[in-house]
Order: structure tokens, then C-alpha cells, then sequence
């Protein structure tokens, strides 16, 4: 299954301990990089995240942001260090007998004083599996939503390879007729020579002209490679990668067939190959 590397994908859930939204963001890259936003509070989770994204994708840049908003009846139990508070109190007291009056503490003051208010610990572990929970949702549209993305890449890809190889065909057709061409142009070359010149100086000239132009080799290559890219196109794993090494392999045949042309419609053809050689391996460059 062909996999684009460009999606997004939100995922929002209302748990027992809040709301909780994942938000997933990948572009292209050689390989998966993840970055991570999360609360505070929920950095333990940082290594199980990655897990879990590294379980799903192969490739890629992905952001990953992860917002939580508590839930009224989840807020944790406030408990007042009254004893605490009372010194604390006292000493303020002493202190604005020694200073003079005015400088009392005031109450948030004493609120935000460290110790004098303390927060219940809260049992976290439902929390992360519900995190973790949305997280798997989200990776799974995630992944949906590249895979139909993907699926569009791999029509547009072969439909370039039945073009490719209709101008291989097109080159193969018209080899015949290009040697005849060749043939008559050196036979009114050799007519042109003084007398008593050398009649197999014609058929030397055939040999090494047709063995320079001969592409039969870079045309069954090409029609090789055709036929590897269909056949990784319908592969389960992540073909990105050897796709991209075909598309060299594919042009460098197609600059091969342009350095040996000896006509302006082969030429032609392997200009055209290039062109849809090129529009191919922008695509592939964004395939997983």
C-alpha cells in the first residue's frame, strides 16, 4: 500500500479526567523524525508516545501536539495547612510590631506562601491511558489519510509509466526505418567518392554508425524498470525509497537514448522521457 508522507489528522475525546486532543501534522523527510508537545504534567509519557507513532510510520516529519483540558470534577482536592498558616501569620505580627502598622500580610499572601495550600496527588494512570488511547485514533486516521493520498500518487505514477512506455515503443518502431535512413544517406556518401574507392568502405560505416546507435539495450532496460515499478507499487511495505533509485535508474537510460539518437524524433522521445521521468520523481519524493 502506497503511503504518502503528507497528512493530518485531530482526534478529540472527552474522558473521565478531561478533554483530551491530539493533533498530527507529517511532511516528507529521508527519515521519521518525531517532534512532541504535551503538558507538563504528561512528559512521562514522552517514550510510550514515540512508540507508538514509530509502530505506525516509517518515514516522515511529524509534529505531534497534545492538549488536555481538566475536567471540573476532576480538580484536585485543596488542603489548608492550617498550623502553617497561623505561624505564618504570627511572624507577620512580629514583624509589624518591629516595622509599624500597614504591613501585614494580606490573604494572597498567605495563599500563594509555599506550603500553606497543598494539592492532593492524583492518580495519573487514567489519564495516560486515555492519552495514549487517542493517540492510537489519531495515528489511525493519520495513516488513512495517507494511504488515500498514496493511493492518488500511485494512479498518477502509472499513468507516467504507460506513457514512458508508449514513446519506448514508439523509439523501438521506428529503429528500422532510422537505419535505412542512415543507410541511404552513407550510400550517397560513398557515391560521392573518387573512383576505385573501397566498395566495403560502406558496409565499415554501417557497422560502427549502427553499433553506436544501437539503444536496444537501454530500451529493454527501460521496459525493465517499467515493470519493477508496477510491481512495487503493489507491495504492503514502504517502497519510497527504491522508487526513488528507479526513477535514477529510469533516467539515466533516457539520457543514454538522447546521447545516441541520430534523429530529431528519437531526440523527441527521449526529451519526452525526461519530462515524465521528472514529474514522477517529484511525486515519489513524498512517498513513504
Amino acid at each position: 500500500m502506497i503511503r504518502s508522507m503528507t497528512a493530518f489528522a485531530r482526534c478529540e475525546r472527552h474522558t473521565e479526567p478531561g478533554a483530551i486532543a491530539w493533533e498530527l501534522r507529517t511532511v516528507n523527510h529521508r527519515y521519521l523524525e518525531i517532534s512532541l508537545r504535551m503538558p507538563e504534567t504528561l512528559r512521562a509519557l514522552d517514550l510510550a508516545v514515540r512508540e507508538r507513532v514509530q509502530g505506525r510510520l516509517t518515514r516522515g516529519k511529524v509534529d505531534a501536539s497534545l492538549r488536555f483540558q481538566p475536567a471540573t470534577s476532576s480538580a484536585p482536592e485543596l488542603t489548608l495547612n492550617r498550623a502553617y498558616a497561623e505561624r505564618l501569620l504570627g511572624i507577620a505580627g512580629e514583624l509589624e510590631n518591629l516595622i509599624g502598622p500597614g504591613t501585614g500580610l494580606r490573604l494572597a499572601d498567605v495563599l500563594r506562601w509555599p506550603g500553606v495550600v497543598t494539592e492532593a496527588e492524583q492518580d495519573l494512570e487514567p489519564l495516560k491511558r486515555g492519552v495514549l488511547e487517542v493517540l492510537d485514533a489519531a495515528l489511525a486516521e493519520l495513516v488513512a489519510t495517507r494511504e488515500r493520498e498514496g493511493a492518488r500518487t500511485a494512479e498518477m505514477i502509472l499513468s507516467r509509466c504507460d506513457a514512458i512506455a508508449a514513446q519506448v515503443a514508439f523509439v523501438r518502431q521506428r529503429r528500422p526505418e532510422v537505419v535505412a535512413r542512415l543507410r541511404e544517406k552513407l550510400t550517397g556518401r560513398l557515391a560521392d567518392l573518387p573512383a576505385g574507392a573501397d566498395p566495403g568502405r560502406l558496409e565499415q560505416e554501417m557497422v560502427i554508425v549502427a553499433q553506436r546507435m544501437d539503444v536496444e539495450e537501454e530500451l529493454d532496460r527501460l521496459d525493465a524498470h517499467l515493470a519493477e515499478i508496477r510491481d512495487v507499487l503493489r507491495r504492503p511495505e514502504p517502497v519510497g525509497r527504491r522508487l526513488d533509485f528507479l526513477m535514477q535508474e529510469l533516467n539515466r537510460e533516457a539520457n543514454t537514448l538522447s546521447s545516441k539518437s541520430l534523429d530529431t524524433e528519437t531526440t523527441r522521445a527521449a526529451v519526452e522521457l525526461k519530462v515524465l521521468i521528472e514529474q514522477m520523481r517529484e511525486q515519489i519524493q513524498n512517498i513513504e
